[in-house]
């Protein structure tokens, strides 16, 4: 199975501005670039540097007036996704160094102001158990409603609400698995069956495989693995192209400038396809 890929975005400067992207599909161990072309307007700065984890990479530009982003790709997924309830939780205290960061607050996402919450909601639940009863929670109690929130939304502001899009949720999610000591990060990535299609946003939980104790670890440490959950239950997480990891949001935006920036316009298309 592969999956083919159509982005594009443009936005507008006043003056010179610089801006951070990361809009292109991570190289991993786990899906395959097979061709792709990325074509951005002449600025007077381009550069390219690694972004958060290793996992794909940032572009730096710097300039003035109409700048339009076009990015085509063919990627080939080859992620092996267990069942959540196959996925046993790793201590804290047995955790590698690099996964730690993902348990403590960050900007969008309080998770401290949840503890209390998450050991009445999901009493009895650990691991995996945990992590499928907060997927579901979610699922059953949110509605993805676009337009409803904005870029400063936080998970606290939605969880009151109740209501979000596919950002809020993960948001939600990643904040609800960190109050439960359970390693989680924000994932941007492309997917097939998102509607509205659009860069879409999920999770990531670090634990640890029930079935096979060696599973390839990415983090280094222990037995760990990072496994991708979405909670609104509309992606392919088989066959979805990662694009970056953070903390939240914040650090994996498509598109983060350092002054004021008019947004233009965007689209996003992205289709499976059967290979022989």
């Amino acid at each position: 199975m592969t999956i083919q890929i159509s982005s594009q975005f443009a936005f507008s400067f006043e003056r010179p501005t610089s801006a951070l992207l990361q809009f292109e599909v991570a190289q991993t161990p786990d899906q395959s670039d097979i061709q792709s072309e990325t074509r951005i307007t002449d600025t007077e700065k381009f550069s390219r540097v690694a972004a958060d984890d290793g996992v794909g990479e940032r572009i730096w530009l710097r300039g003035a007036g109409r700048i339009e982003v076009q990015y085509s790709a063919q990627v080939s997924p080859k992620r092996q996704h267990l069942e959540l309830t196959d996925c046993r939780a790793i201590e804290p205290h047995d955790l590698p160094g690099d996964a730690v960061k993902y348990l403590l607050d960050s900007r969008y996402c309080r998770a401290d102001d949840f503890q209390g919450l998450v050991a009445s909601e999901f009493a009895g639940t650990h691991g995996g158990a945990r992590i499928e009863a907060i997927r579901r929670w979610i699922f059953d109690n949110f509605e993805y409603v676009p337009g409803s929130s904005d870029a400063s939304t936080n998970a606290t502001a939605s969880f009151i609400k109740r209501q979000g899009i596919c950002r809020d949720y993960a948001h939600v999610f990643v904040t609800l698995a960190r109050a439960s000591s359970i390693p989680a990060r924000y994932v941007a990535c492309y997917a097939p069956g998102v509607t509205p299609q659009d860069f879409h946003a999920v999770a990531q939980v670090f634990v640890s495989s029930k079935t096979n104790p060696q599973t390839d670890n990415q983090a280094g440490g222990c037995d760990g693995y990072w496994q991708l959950v979405d909670a609104t239950g509309m992606a392919d997480l088989s066959n979805a192209a990662i694009i970056g990891v953070g903390r939240d949001a914040a650090d994996v935006s498509f598109l983060t400038t350092f002054g004021p920036v008019e947004f233009l316009s965007s689209a996003v298309d992205v289709k499976s396809q059967v290979t022989a």
